[in-house]
């Protein structure tokens, strides 16, 4: 057996606004909605009482990442992720010029809802990354 297929999932309060700020920090689009609706909209509509909003998605519009999910719970986020994700933009750079891409890529970020956090610089074994967090607190890194 082989996987086919891998779905990163977010726990939220608020599944659009989280979905929207995923899409514009990573490009993505919103999936078609479900067969025999003509927007999701439809769809949420047509749901029971209490199932409306409880979801949303994000896909690669290249179809190379994993779609991104985010459902609605209940409780707050208490703790650090466990899991975060890499926004890769200074892939092969060192130095001043990473530092300079962390740096523009947080600039875009921020007016989105991004929380900048610590910058980490290069060790000898690690590359520089900047810490930051989504609108709902969600930690990730710019890599």
């Amino acid at each position: 057996m082989s996987i086919k297929q891998v779905q990163i999932t977010f726990d939220c309060a608020e599944p659009e606004r989280v979905a929207r700020f995923w899409r514009a920090v990573l490009g993505h689009v919103v999936p078609p909605p479900p067969v025999g609706f003509a927007t999701w909209d439809a769809f949420d509509r047509a749901q029971p009482p209490g199932h409306q909003g409880p979801a949303f998605a994000s896909i690669d519009p290249t179809d190379g990442g994993p779609r991104l999910f985010f459902q609605r719970v209940p409780e707050g986020k208490v703790v650090k992720n466990r899991v975060h994700l890499d926004v890769r933009v200074g892939t092969g750079l060192v130095g001043a010029q990473r530092l300079a891409v962390l740096e523009a890529e947080c600039a875009r970020l921020v007016p989105l809802g991004a929380v900048r956090g610590q910058l980490l610089l290069a060790d000898g074994v690690n590359e520089s990354c900047l810490n930051m967090q989504d609108v709902e607190g969600n930690e990730f890194c710019l890599d």
